[in-house]
């Protein structure tokens, strides 16, 4: 491991890669992100990572990766692609598959000063090492009073992608956040995925870093100040995505898209939705969520896990806490269904919030509608 730190560093960006299928031919030829980068349009969530891990690898010697098929295959969803050509089998590590073994080895080196990021195939088979994620990493900072920093993050893909059953499905988001000493990401955009990335790495704690498989190939737009090497976001922050009056719609990685698009339903209909993208489930925006609630009186939160004990729960206990009197209506919480999921297609609709759950559940925070328990 100590190789990750003697290894010199390569030169060309991943990032100038993606840049040059952005812009202009005309910027093309001025080259470098920082130049030309106005006239970037769009970037995909696999691009944006992809260019966050090549950056932090640059600038920084003892950022290196390790998982399955993370170098020769260039990931199983091609978000370290060129990484093992540019940096080398000291930074970009091949795996066998046994998570338990490869996440113990990466807090190990992050004890001695080093910034693993392992990936995860799935954030299902991140159950194998959920020892060292909690015992090893979360902890050893407490336990050690402050003398063992552990710069680690956990990255890969989390939630329901499509027809995979049960075991392949399942969101982490609460599990992770219940862990006093972890940090606990879910961005939805290409700012969102870059950013916090990045934010991630350079940070002395360990993150747990929840990606989602059906929004790798999703095109967002993306700023000059975003695509430039020393952007972060700040952990802990939450952005309101869309402003409104009526209703405040609190969601996190995939189902931030379905709350805007029901924002956009509910527009038509006369309600003024306010939608808010958690970004980080731990530590949580709490003050953002209340200033929000304060201002719109209701709120409906939406998160594809489970319902009992979820990121929904904690949101509305947080509201009942500092803003109750705020509120003029019932808080509405939109979750996945309480069982494991379904492999057939039909039914794994019905196990995940869809955007017609989040339209009602804002009209009937808004009094627009039959509440359920009479149409029952």
């Amino acid at each position: 491991m100590l190789g990750a730190v003697r290894r010199q560093l390569g030169s060309g960006p991943m990032l100038g890669q993606v840049l040059r299928r952005l812009r202009p031919a005309t910027a093309a030829a001025a080259g470098g992100a920082r130049g030309c980068s106005a006239s970037a349009k769009e970037m995909t969530v696999r691009e944006a990572l992809n260019s966050a891990l090549d950056e932090e690898m640059s600038a920084d010697p003892s950022v290196f990766l390790m998982g399955e098929e993370v170098g020769e295959y260039q990931g199983a969803y091609k978000i370290s692609k060129g990484l093992l050509d540019k940096y080398g089998p000291d930074r970009v590590l091949d795996t066998p598959i046994t998570e338990a073994g490869f996440t113990g080895i990466a807090v190990g080196a992050a004890y001695q000063g080093l910034r693993p990021v392992v990936e995860f195939m799935t954030f299902n088979f991140s159950m194998q090492a959920i020892d060292h994620i909690i015992n090893s990493a979360a902890k050893s900072n407490y336990m050690s009073a402050g003398q063992i920093s552990v710069p680690i993050v956990f990255r890969g893909p989390n939630g329901a992608a499509a027809g995979v059953g049960a075991q392949h499905s399942q969101c982490y988001a609460a599990w992770y956040a219940h862990v006093p000493g972890l940090k606990v990401l879910a961005p939805y955009s290409a700012e969102d995925a870059r950013g916090l990335l990045k934010a991630a790495i350079r940070d002395p704690d360990p993150v747990v870093f929840l990606e989602n498989e059906l929004l790798y190939g999703e095109s967002f737009p993306i700023s000059a100040e975003v695509l430039d090497s020393s952007f972060s976001l700040p952990i802990g922050k939450a952005k309101v995505e869309r402003e409104g009056k009526d209703v405040t719609i609190t969601a996190y990685s995939k189902m931030v898209g379905y709350a805007l698009k029901a924002a956009e339903i509910l527009s038509k209909e006369g309600i003024s939705a306010e939608v808010i993208n958690l970004r980080s489930i731990r530590p949580l925006d709490r003050a953002a969520i209340n200033a929000s609630v304060r201002k719109t009186n209701r709120l409906v939160t939406v998160e594809e896990s489970f319902p009992q004990h979820g990121i929904g729960a904690e949101i509305c206990m947080s509201v009942v806490e500092e803003s109750f009197e705020y509120l003029d209506a019932p808080v509405e919480r939109i979750a996945g269904a309480d069982v494991p999921m379904p492999y057939a297609a039909n039914l794994e609709r019905k196990a995940v919030p869809q955007i017609d759950d989040i339209v009602r559940a804002a009209k009937r925070a808004c009094y627009r509608a039959v509440p359920m328990a009479a149409t029952a």
